[in-house]
């Protein structure tokens, strides 16, 4: 059996792990060793933070909801449970988009939760 060199291998590795830590600061984008570590540092949070992000999309939701609620003299917790027992299936992304850009819909939707 042929002996096989691992030159090129480990060198191809090294030059993708270095690829994907272009922009980074220091030596954490030119040294194999911390490039690799910042690299599993930057999955890891990366993979947190795509689940954090769709919660502070449903606080900023929540909090536009809130805003359009009170001018329409009804909580945030009374429109929410409203919703539910008169069997009206909005999401709240759709109800933030409603009291953003179409306030006489919403307030429909509150008169009929009301």
């Amino acid at each position: 059996m042929s002996r096989v060199k691992r030159g090129t291998t480990a060198s191809k590795r090294r030059k993708n792990v270095l690829q994907k830590t272009k922009g980074f600061r220091w030596g954490r984008k030119t040294k194999y060793r911390l490039a690799k570590d910042a690299l599993r540092h930057a999955w890891e949070y990366s993979f947190r933070d795509r689940k954090a992000k769709k919660a502070v999309f449903r606080q900023s939701w929540q909090q536009s909801i809130q805003a359009a609620a009170k001018a329409h003299d009804i909580s945030y917790s009374r429109l929410i449970a409203g919703l539910k027992t008169q069997n009206i299936q909005l999401d709240r992304k759709v109800l933030a988009e409603l009291a953003k850009t179409n306030p006489e819909a919403f307030g429909k939707i509150v008169a009929k939760v009301k």
